[in-house]
């Protein structure tokens, strides 16, 4: 999957993590910068309905493989490295120590002029072993990307503010969704944030850097606050009454973490680490990228303006990336099996077709709107419930919502599914997320029949794995009629009740 990138002359850059919330926003600004850029992703898929797609040379890979990573680095000037294995499981530092390997010797090999890393801020003073697994994890990997024998640049930031990171979507829930806060101890804790658009700002600056400079930079804005002065100044700029926090230390980061699960969009295994490394005070010790990547007039940016232009973003429906951009630690990535007779097992299926009094276009506008807070048409409480179910067990639930109102892309996520494949006008395919004992996936279709009526066709597939997986399909069997069935019906007459709009040109 290639864009086409032969009428630009500047360096040309590799990202990796072009699919996750820096990544895909770094790759426009590059572009911008005048550099040519290649992207490196396992499911290139994803990248492919972004607006700068077409610009980029996207490449198929794994950074712990060295074969594709070598290949992706083949006369590359500038390496950015924005993988990170978070939430993976309990080998997760290994996976990372060993792709931060791969990549660096593969940069070293292909004469790589530069990698850019961006990482964590580290407490000062404070030892190895009484850090976060995530923190220390993210130390790791930049040591070993300095150890490479390529000059590196590795950018050290703490919490990010932007429009769909996990980190302001979890300030932004706790306070809109909590009048009264029974919080961690935490909120105590002194923190340095940092805009995204910083963050971008400093990534650019960085490919430009002399070859002698090989260091960490710590990154952040002009205040240091705690979490809950934050959550107070969130509540101002938004509008809202004044927070009531009240502190209680036996909440731990393990049982936080799934306090921060409950309530916002962030499930626990992602919030876990989030809270966990803020046990300690993050703030910035130096701030020497100023000699190389200068600070313009009115950067870095405060808090207060940060979130507002986040804020701004949401309400506009202007979210590029989010934090659920990248594919969710141990959620199934298998593609949909196309071969009718496929041999790796069961798969079940559930069909659904019905004759729709709209055009295939009002049809079509009703079914990529779908989920979100139009919900699902069918049996909401029965949604609320397996949304709830799978938060309790450490998965994504439904409050991911949707990145725009309107228009999907693939890889995007909806809820506790994502978009495996979308042909707009005809079919969206959708992957389950949530916790379950098997690969799930749901496909509606907008067309017309041989009389020229407007059909919606929609299927739900299943294949189990083990007795536990058929066990699942065959208790929950019975509830299909109420769910699937009443979710074609109403899909039906939504659209029934949707005017036909011409298709809106794709966003350039």
């Amino acid at each position: 999957m290639n864009g086409d990138d032969t009428t630009r002359e500047g360096p040309r850059c590799l990202v990796t993590g072009a699919t996750g919330y820096i990544g895909g926003r770094l790759v426009p600004e590059l572009l911008a910068a005048g550099y040519r850029v290649r992207c490196l992703a396992r499911s290139p898929g994803k990248l492919r309905d972004h607006s700068w797609a077409g610009d980029a040379e996207i490449v198929r890979g794994d950074v712990t493989d060295d074969v594709s990573t070598g290949a992706a680095l083949r006369d590359v000037d500038v390496a950015y490295y924005l993988v990170h294995a978070l939430g993976t499981g309990k080998d997760f530092e290994e996976t990372d120590r060993r792709a931060a390997t791969v990549f660096a010797r593969q940069a070293r090999a292909a004469g790589v002029r530069r990698i850019v890393y961006l990482g964590g801020l580290t407490p000062a003073g404070v030892p190895e072993r009484d850090l976060s697994p995530h923190l220390r994890s993210r130390a790791e990997v930049g040591l070993v990307l300095l150890a490479s024998g390529v000059p590196t640049t590795v950018l050290r930031a703490a919490v990010i503010l932007g429009s769909g990171s996990a980190s302001f979507e979890m300030l932004r829930y706790l306070t809109e969704r909590l009048p009264v806060m029974v919080t961690p101890s935490w909120v105590h804790t002194r923190i340095q944030p940092v805009a995204v658009r910083d963050v971008l700002r400093a990534l650019v600056g960085s490919a430009g850097m002399p070859q002698e400079v090989s260091r960490a930079f710590d990154i952040g804005g002009p205040e240091v606050l705690t979490y809950r002065d934050m959550m107070l100044r969130y509540a101002r700029i938004a509008g809202l009454p004044r927070r009531l926090v009240l502190p209680v230390p036996v909440l731990t980061p393990g049982l936080s973490s799934h306090w921060v699960g409950l309530v916002t969009p962030v499930p626990a295994s992602i919030a876990r680490p989030l809270a966990e490394s803020l046990r300690h005070e993050v703030v910035c010790h130096e701030h020497d990228i100023a000699r190389y990547v200068p600070d313009p007039p009115g950067h870095p940016l405060g808090f207060d303006e940060a979130v507002r232009l986040a804020l701004q973003r949401v309400r506009e429906a202007r979210v590029d990336t989010r934090w659920s951009s990248a594919s969710v630690p141990g959620a199934p990535s298998d593609p949909l099996p196309t071969d009718p007779d496929w041999a790796g097992g069961s798969l079940y299926t559930d069909e659904r077709e019905i004759t729709v009094d709209a055009s295939p276009e009002a049809l079509w506008r009703v079914i990529e709107g779908i989920g979100g807070k139009n919900g699902w048409y069918s049996f909401p409480l029965a949604w609320s419930v397996r949304g709830l179910l799978d938060r309790l067990v450490g998965g994504v639930g439904l409050r991911r919502g949707r990145r725009d109102a309107q228009r999907l892309r693939a890889g995007d996520s909806l809820d506790f599914w994502r978009v495996e494949e979308i042909d707009r006008g005809r079919l969206l395919r959708l992957r389950a997320e949530m916790r379950l004992p098997g690969l799930a996936w749901l496909e509606m279709y907008a067309g017309t029949d041989q009389a020229g009526r407007t059909r919606y066709r929609q299927r739900a597939l299943f294949h189990p794995h083990g007795l536990l997986g058929q066990a699942y399909w065959w208790g929950v069997s019975p509830f299909h009629a109420l769910v699937f069935g009443g979710m074609a019906r109403n899909i039906a007459r939504a659209a029934a009740r949707t005017p036909s709009a011409p298709e809106p040109a794709p966003a350039r």
